[in-house]
């Protein structure tokens, strides 16, 4: 994130909401940069978020989740497209995970009760917006609160993440507010960002009651018609969580480690066996590999851009070695925590 700002006049702003871990002594030791907000409770995403930008000096926001990673020429790339759109509102980018699968939820549509339901029970396709492509760029109407690129003053003019939500739609009321109020989303395809998913929240088996929850909020804010179509929406999110199937996570196996650095590391090699060292790109490895790419030699748009390119190879997960640390982490999956390795 630091790298992302260098060239430009800019502040980062952590938000903690009361975390029980050592994170604040981490973000204070470590970036002293940084203002820490620290929360003596956990408010949720829609009041966290909105007690940072009371703090935020800048013209633009970025709203991020503490589970993205960005390249060095995100928001420099974000201003120039930003700088000639009448009338914007809200910007979002392509959003990958953690063994680079583009996330669908990057661009959606409104979700009236139609699509809502058919998503619900399956068939997201009118749910998300699919009049562009992935690598293209356009107005769309709904952007994803893990990323969200906007002038403070839109921000201010809309209220604001409704605070009614503590997690989940909030993204959507906010997206659906800046459309009402005249303003226009747009999806831009030319940067990616890595969102890991599962880190900022786990999925567990409550997931779906707080997911549906949020957006029967959403309806009953911005669709209410009579006490049959709340009773209606009602009951269909309720069976919905009634009958969602659990998901079984699969136990990992890893066939050889693939570094991709300038030079060898000692105790990351004693840590893991069948290391291998590569410079340059990877080779098109058959059996499971879990590449490691080193932050101290490759940009993290180059990691990125690793990630994306390859994503269609489904034996290969993927590890980050942050700058000067003594351990790795990545994600494979979008329901479950991620994994950090100590060496």
């Amino acid at each position: 994130m630091q790298a992302a700002i260098k060239d430009i006049d800019a502040e980062i702003i952590v938000v903690d909401n009361n975390s029980k871990d050592d994170s604040c002594t981490m973000v204070s030791t470590l970036f002293p940069s940084v203002k820490l907000i620290e929360n003596k409770e956990n408010f949720g995403f829609s009041k966290g978020n909105n007690i940072g930008v009371t703090h935020a000096k800048g013209e633009y926001l970025c709203i991020l989740n503490p589970d993205t990673v960005v390249a060095e020429d995100t928001f420099t790339r974000l201003l120039r497209f930003c700088s000639d759109k009448e009338g914007l509102g809200a910007v979002g980018c392509k959003l990958i995970n953690g063994v680079g699968e583009y996330l669908p939820e990057s661009k959606r549509n409104i979700p009236y009760v139609s699509a809502a339901f058919k998503k619900l029970f399956g068939a997201p396709s009118d749910y998300y917006a699919n009049h562009l492509n992935e690598d293209a760029t356009g107005e769309i109407d709904i952007l994803v609160g893990a990323f969200m690129f906007l002038k403070k003053d839109v921000y201010d003019a809309v209220g604001g993440f409704d605070e009614d939500y503590f997690m989940y739609g909030e993204d959507i009321d906010l997206s659906y507010k800046i459309l009402k109020a005249g303003y226009k989303n747009y999806y831009f395809g030319d940067v990616t960002a890595i969102h890991f998913k599962g880190e900022s929240t786990l999925r567990d088996k409550n997931y779906a009651k707080r997911f549906y929850g949020a957006m029967q909020i959403f309806y009953q804010k911005h669709f209410k018609t009579n006490p049959l179509f709340d009773f209606a929406v009602s009951l269909g999110i309720r069976l919905v969580y009634l009958f969602r199937k659990a998901r079984v996570q699969k136990i990992k196996y890893v066939y050889q480690y693939v570094l991709i650095s300038n030079e060898k590391i000692e105790h990351l090699q004693k840590a893991l066996p069948k290391i291998y060292i590569c410079r340059d790109e990877m080779s098109n490895f058959q059996k499971e590999t879990e590449v490691i790419l080193d932050a101290n030699f490759l940009s993290y748009k180059e990691i990125i851009k690793i990630l994306d390119k390859h994503s269609h190879l489904k034996k290969w997960t993927y590890k980050i070695l942050p700058h000067d640390s003594s351990f790795i982490l990545g994600s494979d999956t979008t329901t479950s925590r991620g994994e950090v390795i100590q060496f």
